[in-house]
């Protein structure tokens, strides 16, 4: 299996990109947003999560480890495939697409394409209950977490520390979660702990 690709972008299509590694073109997959950060010429990296079909192998590239494994994650949902999965992405990164898992906001996924209103609302009740995506730790992705867990917020530390520190009050981790993802909200640029602690926790008091 191919997870990872280091090279030189030779062309950029509509949703694929050609990537020379040491002479060889791979055709990779991307959304919109990976593929607009690339630039032909220039070198490039991408995290690459493999599909093995009996007439095909697909390769689908991601700027970061995170990005890849929420792809995976998110395909365990039925009726979600890799089509879906990218344009899932493309509407929402790593941390909105946590965050509307931890609030269960079915008019968030709504918003991706593919997405009606039938299949929005089973992402966000399903997702909530299968924990987060399993990723390669040291390489920008999250770690493994155990059990069903609910899916911890993402993102920057002041809000893992909110939630670390309400899970610490008696709080359960989803409540918790959806708190602290509630509250960051309502600041326009990420809130030190001590505020998104003060902000959360109204949140829970509600």
């Amino acid at each position: 299996m191919i997870g990872l690709l280091s090279g030189v972008v030779a062309a950029v299509g509509e949703d694929t990109a050609l990537i020379d590694v040491g002479g060889v073109g791979y055709v990779v997959q991307s959304g919109g947003r990976t593929l607009a950060r690339l630039q032909v010429g220039a070198p490039v990296r991408l995290f690459i999560e493999t599909h093995v079909r009996e007439d095909a192998i697909k390769l689908f590239g991601f700027a970061s480890e995170e990005e890849r494994a929420w792809f995976a994650h998110l395909q365990t949902i039925p009726g979600v495939g890799a089509k879906v999965a990218l344009g899932i992405l493309d509407a929402m990164p790593p941390e909105a697409l946590a965050d509307a898992i931890a609030l269960q906001d079915k008019a968030a996924f709504a918003r991706a394409n593919g997405v009606g209103p039938k299949l929005a609302a089973r992402l966000a009740t399903e997702l909530t209950g299968k924990g987060g995506p399993k990723g390669f730790i040291g390489l920008g992705g999250p770690a493994p977490r155990a059990g069903n867990a609910a899916p911890a917020v993402s993102g920057t530390g002041a809000r893992a520390e909110a939630v670390s520190a309400l899970v610490n009050l008696g709080i359960d981790q989803s409540s918790a979660a959806r708190a602290v993802a509630s509250a960051a909200k309502q600041f326009e640029a990420d809130a030190p702990a001590p505020e998104l602690i003060r902000a959360a926790l109204k949140e829970v008091s509600r």
